[in-house]
């Protein structure tokens, strides 16, 4: 039996005047999100129960791009994304463009069964609803803070949130799930939903990433963790190195992976990333810079 870990990031950017304003908001969002993911665990649930928990709780927060309170599109509206994997088998269940359905990574969760890994626009929606998740109006996630960001053309850059976790089994998942980039073009998709670029879990690490996602998906970045890993690499390495892809994209971000032996790395080339980390039998680290 291992002992479990789950980590949790609420995106990486600048170190804002807001984030400074409401730190304590968002520590208590993070230990919100910690707290939620390990009754998870304790209740008997696996890794996806923990990370789905988990970023459920912090889609719920409208301080975090993602679900309620999503950065808008340059028309106004919102786009939804968030992915889901499984490590034992390589499961992996993502949406896409998503504007009704009020949790994503749980619509992402539920197509960990299914033949398709990416479901997108419409489709999605109509997917999670015929599993039973709870529909809204597409208003319902614009707050007054998203439309005053848009239009003052705040760049905050493309935070997501995510969760990665080891359970007691040594099973590995990882959840992300985003708004998107604040005023980006309607159909844009980011890293997020993207196996392998935003998301990733194997049987050796499990990793959410956050940041600029066109650089993640060109540097390949969630992947490239797990392969550097599986090669020999420590996991502080192997994250580094994955950062330094993406900067040699023109990106910068942040992520956090765990592997297989309980190991915990949450670096960032941002000033900020509100993340943190959950032990049974210690008190939660967390970070709000």
């Amino acid at each position: 039996m291992n002992r479990p870990v789950l980590a949790v990031h609420g995106g990486a950017g600048g170190l804002t005047d807001e984030l400074r304003e409401h730190e304590a908001e968002y520590r208590n969002a993070i230990e919100a999100a910690l707290t939620r993911g390990a009754d998870a665990l304790q209740r008997g649930g696996g890794a996806v129960e923990a990370v789905c928990a988990a970023v459920i709780e912090m889609e719920s927060f409208p301080l975090f791009n993602a679900g309620y309170g999503s950065a808008l599109c340059a028309d106004g509206t919102v786009e939804m994304s968030a992915s889901v994997m499984r490590g034992s088998d390589r499961a992996a269940g993502a949406v896409a463009l998503m504007t009704r359905t009020r949790h994503p990574v749980a619509a992402a969760a539920a197509l960990l069964g299914d033949a398709e890994v990416l479901l997108a626009g419409e489709a999605a929606d109509v997917h999670a609803a015929a599993n039973g998740l709870e529909q809204l109006e597409p208003q319902a996630f614009i707050t007054e803070r998203q439309r005053r960001r848009l239009a003052e053309r705040l760049d905050t850059g493309g935070q997501t949130v995510g969760a990665v976790c080891l359970d007691e089994n040594g099973l590995l998942a990882a959840a992300t799930s985003t708004g998107g980039l604040h005023g980006q073009r309607p159909g844009r998709v980011g890293d997020s939903p993207l196996i392998g670029a935003g998301t990733w879990a194997d049987c050796h690490v499990a990793v959410s990433c956050t940041g600029k996602g066109e650089s993640f998906v060109r540097a390949g970045a969630a992947r490239l963790v797990a392969a550097l890993v599986e090669h020999g690499s420590t996991l502080e390495a192997a994250a580094a190195a994955a950062l330094k892809a993406v900067a040699e994209c023109d990106g910068d971000g942040g992520l956090i992976a765990v592997d297989a032996g309980g190991n915990v790395t949450m670096p960032r080339s941002t000033d900020a990333m509100p993340c943190g980390v959950w032990r049974p039998g210690h008190k939660s680290d967390t970070t709000v810079p």
